[in-house]
């Protein structure tokens, strides 16, 4: 077996569902957060107030407030659908396998995305706030020898050097992913009554309880680490968030009776939802910062019950209306992985040239999202899926 052959079987370790066991709502929600992401980013570059690699200069207010209603869980939505992906796939490899399988589907695009697609991402930043002079290709090679630009970087850093931007997404998965393996690996074999007894949560406990280890990280941990800052290193309110959720996700995963009476909670638990994002930013409009204890700790409470009980309604309608075979899931499935490396590169470079050419607040934002979304569809269609190569550094199953 060639190189090329192993590594393809690698991604495909990872990738890889029978189809009599696959969840399709499951791949549906990826392809709908990864897409949710795609829209988070193309609003970033307009969202007034916020500081982001590069600004339009039709900034709106009005942006805001549907960005921060889905910054309270989209990423979180991803790493619990990690999570169920995995308990999908344990027990169907060994260990050693399935680590592999992680380290190719994950690892490879990640090296190749920061050399070469994310890029362009310091490039247009440095030059808009005018750190270096035009010309990418000059920029592009001393970035792949790790030499440091002078002057005020991207997000506050003295110096520009290998980045993963967007894609910290991969190595936080990765980690959590290869970390847990043994203990998911016990709960398969030897902590199966661990599992069954998170898994018999019901009513209100199915809130409340996966809350709690939350509530303690936001009094416990957040105070030390109040940023999360995608460094990986130092990241420890992000790791012990995400990598909660992520298990939360293996522990959902294939109980079918924690589903049907998810199912049956769904409109329940919207109302929850709904309750807990007015309670969040009702809080945050009108209490003050230093209103003491008791009224922080109701903060934290909101903030975790409006995270948690937004997952659980999408997973809920979720399994409800998209669980069933459909093309467009198949083919999304496949390329949403591909958009997702792509597209923060092609806004940042679509956006910062279109902003020198004042289109007006209607006709740039238009040409912004749908270069974006054109460009990851041509590319995916008739670069990276035609190529066997470009199909392994972009995570892209090779059936």
């Amino acid at each position: 077996m060639g190189i090329t052959s192993s590594l393809e079987h690698i991604v495909v370790i990872n990738a890889t569902i029978p189809e009599t066991d696959r969840r399709y709502d499951i791949d549906a929600l990826r392809v709908i957060a990864f897409g949710l992401l795609i829209l988070y980013h193309c609003g970033m570059f307009y969202v007034a107030e916020w500081d982001w690699h590069v600004k339009s200069a039709y900034t709106s207010e009005w942006l805001q407030e549907p960005m921060l209603f889905v910054n309270q869980w989209r990423m979180s939505l991803l790493f619990v659908i990690s999570g169920l992906a995995m308990s999908f796939v344990v027990g169907r490899y060994n260990m050693r396998a399935l680590a592999l399988g992680r380290l190719g589907r994950l690892g490879l695009p990640l090296i190749f995305g920061m050399a070469v697609i994310v890029a362009p991402q310091p490039y247009y930043e440095a030059l808009d706030k005018g750190i270096i002079q035009p010309g990418f290709w000059r920029f592009w090679g001393q970035y792949l020898t790790f030499t440091d630009f002078p002057g005020e970087a991207w997000s506050g850093e003295n110096t520009i050097v290998w980045t993963w931007n967007h894609l910290w997404y991969l190595p936080y998965v990765l980690l959590y992913t290869l970390v847990s393996l043994p203990l998911l690996y016990w709960l398969e074999r030897s902590g199966r009554a661990v599992r069954a007894r998170a898994q018999r949560l019901r009513g209100i406990w199915l809130i409340l309880l996966p809350v709690l280890p939350l509530l303690i990280y936001g009094n416990v941990v957040f105070p030390h680490f109040p940023y999360i800052n995608h460094a990986l290193l130092d990241d420890f309110y992000a790791h012990a968030m995400y990598g909660t959720l992520f298990l939360y996700g293996y522990l959902f995963g294939r109980d079918m009776a924690l589903w049907q009476h998810l199912l049956a909670l769904r409109f329940h638990v919207l109302a929850v939802a709904i309750i807990a994002y007015t309670a969040l930013r009702t809080q945050q409009w009108w209490v003050p910062e230093d209103a003491g204890f008791m009224l922080e700790q109701l903060s934290f409470f909101n903030v975790y019950v409006n995270r948690w009980s937004w997952i659980l309604v999408i997973l809920a309608f979720g399994y409800r209306y998209l669980n069933q075979p459909k093309p467009w899931v198949r083919y999304a499935t496949s390329a949403i992985f591909a958009w997702y490396i792509l597209h923060q590169t092609i806004t940042v470079t679509i956006g910062y040239e279109l902003s020198r050419l004042s289109l007006g607040p209607i006709v740039e934002p238009l040409l912004v999202l749908g270069a974006t979304v054109f460009g990851c569809a041509m590319l995916y269609e008739f670069v990276i899926r035609r190529n066997r190569i470009l199909r392994l550094f972009f995570g892209v199953p090779s059936h």
